[in-house]
């Protein structure tokens, strides 16, 4: 009972993942629509798709538009055009990608040459190959003259040689993303170190301007390990005989006390 259902659920998995690229979408008169693949250099990539505009009248959607058309463009990860073109209502457009990274697949119709789409609504069918999926491998059978085995090896084959190009692609990723870790932990190590020059460019003027201030209000005569100059005063009381000449002293003091702090302040 137990290899039934993996089996039955092995089935539903590949179901599932043949189907996962095919999708369906809504579009506006004028509205965009873009979609982005993952893509390994040197792959071919076959899109196809179908378009149905919305009936007000039965409430549904026609089974074709004749006369409507659909612009598709693609771009490769560094933002070249590599395919714009218009097509019909129903297509088919094929490119082969030569950078690895994400393109991006935008369609939109060209609503305005159509007045019965005018401020209607339109859904597309959307199917994207990529790779081995492309090829249709009974085409190739009955080309190449191939038996059932010769077919399996081929299929192989191509899949193995898909496999390799995921491989170079996710070391591709891998080493851009490494490149990106390097550059971000440098610039955060020379954003440190400049940090911590500003923090010490800052201290050392805090310092100076300090310093500055109190000997602008000599307070201290140096600072920063230097010699501290220190103002000793020494009060003599003089005899009797000499109180009468202390108010002409005491004006000959006064007279000379800005030369005897200019001296200090130069020491």
């Amino acid at each position: 009972m137990t290899p039934v259902v993996s089996f039955t659920g092995f089935l539903v998995a590949f179901a599932w993942l043949s189907l996962s690229n095919a999708l369906y979408f809504h579009i506006g008169e004028t509205e965009k629509k873009c979609f982005i693949e993952e893509i390994p250099d040197e792959t071919m990539v076959i899109g196809k798709y179908r378009t149905q505009l919305w009936d007000k009248q039965t409430a549904s959607f026609l089974p074709s538009t004749p006369g409507l058309g659909m612009h598709v463009e693609i771009k490769d990860p560094d933002t070249k055009i590599i395919l714009s073109r218009q097509y019909g209502s129903e297509g088919r457009f094929t490119f082969t990608s030569h950078t690895p990274g994400e393109h991006q697949i935008c369609l939109h119709s060209n609503s305005t040459k159509m007045a019965l789409f005018a401020g209607g609504k339109l859904r597309v069918h959307l199917d994207i190959q990529v790779g081995e999926h492309t090829n249709n491998y009974p085409e190739i059978a009955a080309k190449d003259k191939l038996t059932e085995l010769q077919l399996r090896i081929r299929q192989l084959l191509d899949q193995v040689e898909q496999i390799q190009k995921e491989q170079n692609y996710q070391r591709y990723r891998e080493e851009r993303f490494r490149m990106t870790s390097e550059s971000t932990n440098q610039r955060v190590l020379w954003w440190s170190i400049a940090q911590t020059l500003i923090l010490i460019v800052t201290g050392i003027w805090q310092m100076r301007h300090l310093k500055r201030f109190f000997e602008a209000k000599k307070l201290v005569g140096y600072m920063l390990g230097e010699r501290t100059t220190t103002t000793t005063f020494l009060v003599i009381f003089p005899p009797p005989e000499l109180l009468s000449e202390l108010p002409l002293m005491e004006t000959r003091l006064l007279s000379k006390l800005p030369l005897m702090e200019t001296r200090l302040a130069s020491m």
